[in-house]
């Protein structure tokens, strides 16, 4: 029988392998039929990553996968830039082992890659920055740049990244590099650069001082008829005389003027 870790860690790994979309439906009953548990282990173990801001939970529509805004996909990926350039910043050397792992990690992305399982190499890609936080010997950071990864993949899943597989491997690559060197500030650098380049990728709209902007545009009134010039005036004068049709009356004011 499963436990809710369990469970947990099957919905992160699978939410970084980009099987789960945002706003994806997770049914107790299924889970507990699919994991051959009770719904009270499921529920703790959506209880657990509700607490992580993975999923979320509706009195009346059960959970889901979350979908994060615009500002909360800013904050997630601002987050990672403070935590994982800080790890680097504050690593005091970097141990032939710890490369020896990331090197590992870096042939499994570049094997994912020239292969068709894009679930595995979108996990890989996101995994490394745990990989990296583990090697750097700190599993503290490593659990929550797990979550982050988790958030930061769907939110490149909701906004339509167009940030390329290969490019990510090729920045993680030289990240490696500058740490194999000792080159820790380089290192710090790369990872700066990388992560704003995979932010650089989403679909983001500019952050508007309006939060009303789009509604009071919606509701705005329709532009007025253009006022007549007095050449269509002159020319309508002269159609009457010459026994034109009187024209239609203009039509009603709209309502959003009376308002």
């Amino acid at each position: 029988m499963a436990t809710a870790s369990d469970i947990s860690k099957r919905i992160i790994e699978a939410v970084m392998a980009q099987k789960l979309a945002p706003g994806s439906r997770l049914g107790e009953q299924q889970l507990a039929m699919l994991f051959d548990c009770s719904r009270t282990i499921v529920r703790e173990a959506l209880n657990q990553l509700a607490a992580r801001g993975i999923v979320t939970v509706s009195s009346r529509r059960g959970w889901y996968v979350i979908e994060p805004s615009q500002e909360e996909a800013r904050e997630a990926f601002e987050a990672r830039r403070v935590i994982e350039m800080g790890l680097i910043r504050c690593t005091p050397e970097v141990s032939k082992a710890a490369v020896r792992q990331l090197k590992s990690h870096l042939s499994q992305e570049k094997a994912a890659i020239r292969g068709s399982d894009v679930g595995l190499r979108s996990f890989l890609l996101g995994d490394f920055h745990v990989c990296l936080a583990e090697c750097l010997g700190n599993s503290l950071l490593a659990d929550t740049l797990r979550d982050f990864t988790a958030r930061t993949t769907l939110i490149a899943m909701l906004y339509q990244s167009s940030h390329d597989a290969a490019q990510s491997c090729n920045e993680h690559v030289r990240i490696v590099q500058a740490l194999e060197k000792g080159d820790l500030v380089l290192a710090e650098k790369l990872m700066q650069a990388h992560i704003g380049s995979v932010q650089a990728t989403l679909k983001l709209h500019p952050a508007s001082g309006d939060p009303l902007a789009q509604l009071r545009s919606a509701l705005s009134p329709l532009s007025p008829p253009a006022a007549k010039t007095a050449q269509d005036l002159h020319t309508s004068s002269a159609k009457t005389r010459r026994g034109a049709a009187k024209p239609l009356d203009e039509p009603s004011t709209y309502l959003g003027a009376l308002l």
